[in-house]
């Protein structure tokens, strides 16, 4: 087993308060290149969220490593998976309606984590859970000014790329990794929106240790009350 000194990157966020878009690129490419390498092997991670994102060390340019393979799966091409698991906030629409998945359900997950890297928060968060896995299967979030508004286009064009809600429409690794957010990443990009996430994040620190007591009792509830208004908004009329 090896050990991260480094640290959770939410909490270096936090700590530093300010970071740029091209910090956050840094990140959303190195998990991209993992997620195509485990992929390409048949595994999927199931659990992708900042948490399981920790830093090797605590130098200024650590590199990133994904944590809690404790979900992973291993699958054929000619099989899919079918266990709800994760973590709710990360769900894909797929895992939400119970339908067989895929490796997709990972990029849904580096979505989101994309979507918080440039604001500070999630994209579907509600106080009310079947609210929230409302829109998680309607896809249903927007950019937020003016948390959004130095953001670049292309980054936010990423984003709904990969919060596609049909699977086989969402991107895979490589065309994540193919994308032209990446085409100019540098070791320095003084010209990047400087992005004030710091304080955000400590709201979304917040409502992560609050998802995670929703995830043993409440979120479940949620989840399986939305299968049963999808399930009765699918039956014939009495």
């Amino acid at each position: 087993m090896e050990f991260a000194e480094g640290g959770e990157l939410f909490d270096r966020i936090i700590a530093k308060e300010y970071y740029t878009e091209a910090e956050a690129k840094k990140v959303v490419k190195v998990v991209a290149k993992v997620l195509r390498y485990c992929h390409a092997e048949g595994v999927t991670h199931r659990d992708l969220k900042p948490e399981n994102l920790l830093y090797a060390d605590e130098t200024e340019n650590s590199v990133i490593k994904i944590a809690d393979f404790g979900f992973a799966k291993l699958v054929t091409e000619e099989t899919n998976m079918s266990t709800m698991c994760g973590t709710p906030g990360y769900y894909a629409p797929e895992i939400v309606r119970k339908l067989p998945y895929d490796s997709k359900c990972d990029i849904w997950s580096l979505g989101v984590i994309a979507y918080i890297l440039l604001c500070g928060f999630p994209p579907f968060y509600d106080e009310n859970q079947v609210e929230e896995m409302r829109k998680i299967l309607n896809g249903d979030f927007e950019f937020v000014a003016p948390y959004f508004d130095g953001v670049s286009q292309q980054a936010k064009d990423l984003i709904c790329k990969m919060l596609v809600v049909q699977p086989s429409k969402r991107l895979t690794a490589q065309e994540v990794l193919d994308h032209p957010w990446f085409n100019d990443i540098k070791e320095a990009d003084d010209d990047a929106p400087v992005l004030s996430v710091g304080k955000n994040m400590k709201e979304a620190r917040r409502l992560t240790a609050r998802s995670k007591f929703r995830a043993g009792v409440g979120a479940v509830m949620a989840v399986t009350k939305t299968q049963r208004l999808l399930k009765a908004s699918r039956s014939p009329p009495t």
